[in-house]
């Protein structure tokens, strides 16, 4: 918190600057001083434990925050400021202050006191006088000489920037390496949906370009920043579509100062081991469809059974036996039965009630006994070996290769027309293997194998799970984040025109209840900030011909470029176009359909272009295919033979739709064929 005027030269602004990287410096020093103070306190063990723990992360997450600009903006209140009257604030990615006392040379952006820097306007100051921004050279780690001006918005006079050259040049500053953090730039309906409580789901509908991912992530730095207990406690979890798309939102919340967030694929968070098997399209189609669930439960529950029951069970204690009749032990079986609790829960339940009715007979005869006596006869061998025979243990393993192995027993749990008997027959493995232990389980396998562990036994939950591109999630998919998420919230992000899985949703309501929130509110976002209009404009005619009702997408940028060519020779084509784009600044994106890399990869390693693959982050050129593009962006790119991308695959028209969106300021689109747009 410091009072400065206006009108003050940047050199100012620059050594303050110098002043807030000392501070910082001196916040790591003693960040490291006090784990030692911790490790060597004198507390319980556990105390001591939590402690450290919380330190050690503490020092560990500011030693490892990426060298930038601290701080992007200020704040000067003015006299209607109420207690903020008078104040100069700096606001930047973490709070910085030269003593745990002292009031902050920098604030948080997602302290309250800034959420003005997002929101105040001409017509609502919200008791500011000025905003300013703060322009930093390209690339600055931080260097306080990279500072190289600032804008000034005067909204205490009403008057206000038509538009913010800085911003502007933030927004589209060329990408090159991981996706970036936008605290800079966050807009006002951005924000408000970053601010939103711990305890409410969101969806975001979001067009291409309007940030949607980044809302998230920024979401989820904001949750574990105010509501620290509530969140770190039980977990916050971010989903994508895979790794390679990760792998290029990584550096978002560390940048944020939030390290150690657990960032994972629906496979990863499985866990169940990598997919070595393959499934035929019907299998993998069917396997993903919602009657799965009912399939896999009737399945798993139709080993419980009480109809073996013949004789009384007779539990010894002592020299005297106690007999529970053979229609006690099926009614608590049924009973248990009934209520449909988790599989291992009934298990328990069932011995539990076995035990409450000797130990009535027992009190009845002779008063109430103790807690050791009730926990003998718990272990006793003839009552486990009747919950085992009744209940018996199960692996999900086991269920599933009993149902894909077993025609029979797939119709018993299939019947009643739940599935019908072609379907069965595509389920059902032709060579079944002897064993689970040797099954080769396909991707689609893993999360059914998910669901029944499920029903035996409810997974670990987390208090918040981001989902990235839940567009092109299955119902069963969903259903393996449900589980994880039925004590905690969702952010659920996507864009239904861009759902490219056979099961992509065509509308949010029904995902919504397959992820076990109903009650989400589906938020649209339809303004662009990263893709330009041009490019915008072409994708729109893609768009236009998808079978799915979402709002059309604008964009705040008059700029960009989309050049379209037909060529005779493709190759030679791409290859003109990618040395076009390297004439220019920022990273390029050359996307082919999957069958057409390696042909794109070896034009270009032949006329001596350096590309890299979706891996390769550091690399200006990258070349992929149309299926690990969603969520990626590049500077330049260059979409090969559209029409080969669309032929590809079922929703091929979605996929091309995702490819044309990846470009922030230049398109090219090569192609031989004729348009499929």
């Amino acid at each position: 918190m410091d009072s400065l005027d206006p009108s003050e030269p940047l050199s100012v602004e620059r050594r303050y600057h110098e002043r807030c990287r000392a501070a910082l410096g001196a916040m790591i020093e003693s960040a490291d001083r006090q784990v030692v103070i911790g490790e060597n306190a004198s507390a319980s063990g556990a105390d001591a434990e939590v402690l450290g723990y919380e330190l050690r992360s503490q020092a560990k997450g500011l030693k490892e925050l990426p060298r930038a600009p601290l701080f992007f903006g200020r704040l000067d209140f003015g006299a209607a400021g109420g207690e903020h009257a008078g104040q100069s604030y700096h606001v930047g990615r973490l709070r910085i202050s030269e003593d745990a006392a002292a009031p902050p040379l920098v604030v948080d952006w997602r302290a309250p006191v800034s959420r003005a820097f997002y929101q105040a306007s001409g017509k609502d100051p919200q008791g500011v006088d000025t905003r300013r921004r703060f322009g930093w050279a390209p690339g600055s780690v931080g260097e306080s000489g990279d500072l190289s001006g600032f804008e000034d918005e005067l909204l205490g006079t009403g008057v206000q920037l038509s538009g913010s050259r800085i911003l502007a040049g933030e927004i589209e500053r060329p990408r090159v390496g991981p996706m970036r953090d936008i605290a800079a730039t966050i807009q006002p309906e951005q924000d408000d949906l970053v601010r939103e409580d711990a305890g409410v789901s969101l969806c975001v509908q979001g067009a291409p370009g309007t940030g949607k991912t980044a809302v998230g992530l920024h979401r989820a730095a904001y949750l574990l920043y105010t509501f620290p207990q509530r969140v770190q406690r039980s977990g916050l979890l971010v989903l994508g579509p895979n790794r390679a798309f990760l792998s290029y939102i990584s550096a978002v919340l560390p940048a944020l100062g939030e390290a150690g967030v657990r960032q994972s694929t629906v496979e990863e968070l499985v866990g169940l081991g990598e997919a070595r098997g393959r499934d035929t399209a019907d299998a993998e189609r069917l396997k993903h469809d919602v009657r799965m669930a009912e399939v896999l439960r009737r399945g798993l529950y139709a080993r419980v059974s009480a109809d073996g029951v013949r004789e009384a069970l007779a539990v010894p204690d002592g020299s005297y036996r106690w007999r529970v009749p053979v229609e006690v032990l099926v009614s608590v079986v049924e009973d248990v039965l009934a209520e449909e609790p988790p599989y291992e829960v009934g298990r328990e339940r069932v011995r539990s009630r076995v035990v409450r009715y000797v130990r009535e007979l027992a009190e009845r005869r002779a008063g109430a006994v103790p807690a050791a006596w009730v926990r003998r006869v718990e272990r006793a061998r003839c009552v486990s070996a009747f919950v085992d025979a009744v209940w018996p243990r199960v692996r999900a393993e086991e269920v599933l290769h009993g149902l894909l192995g077993d025609a029979g027993e797939l119709e018993r749990a299939a019947g009643g027309g739940l599935l019908s008997e072609e379907e069965r027959r595509a389920l059902v493995w032709g060579r079944p293997a002897r064993s689970w232990r040797s099954v080769r389980w396909s991707a689609a396998d893993l999360v059914l194998l998910d669901e029944i562990a499920g029903l035996i036994e409810r997974p670990e939950g987390f208090g918040h799970i981001v989902v990235d591109e839940a567009q092109d999630l299955s119902p069963m998919q969903a259903r393996v984040i449900a589980r994880r998420a039925a004590f905690g919230s969702l952010t659920v992000l996507g864009d239904l025109a861009q759902g490219t899985t056979p099961w992509a949703a065509r509308e949010w309501g029904g995902l919504l209840r397959h992820l076990g929130k109903p009650e989400a509110v589906v938020v649209p976002l339809t303004v662009g900030f990263r893709v330009p209009g041009a490019v915008l404009e072409l994708a729109e005619r893609v768009r236009e011909r998808i079978d799915v009702v979402v709002p059309g997408a604008r964009s705040l940028r008059a700029d960009g470029t989309v050049r379209v060519e037909r060529v005779d020779d493709l190759a030679a084509g791409v290859v003109g176009a990618v040395r076009r784009a390297l004439g220019r600044e920022g990273s390029v994106g050359v996307i082919a359909a999957e069958s057409e890399v390696g042909v794109v990869r070896e034009a270009l390693d032949g006329a001596g272009v350096r590309a890299g693959g979706v891996e390769d982050l550091g690399e200006r050129v990258t070349v992929l295919g149309a299926g690990v593009a969603k969520g990626l962006e590049y500077d330049h790119v260059v979409v090969v033979e559209p029409a080969g991308i669309v032929e590809a695959e079922v929703r091929g028209l979605e996929r091309l739709y995702v490819v044309l969106t990846r470009a922030v300021s230049r398109l090219d689109v090569i192609h031989r064929r004729e348009l499929p747009f």
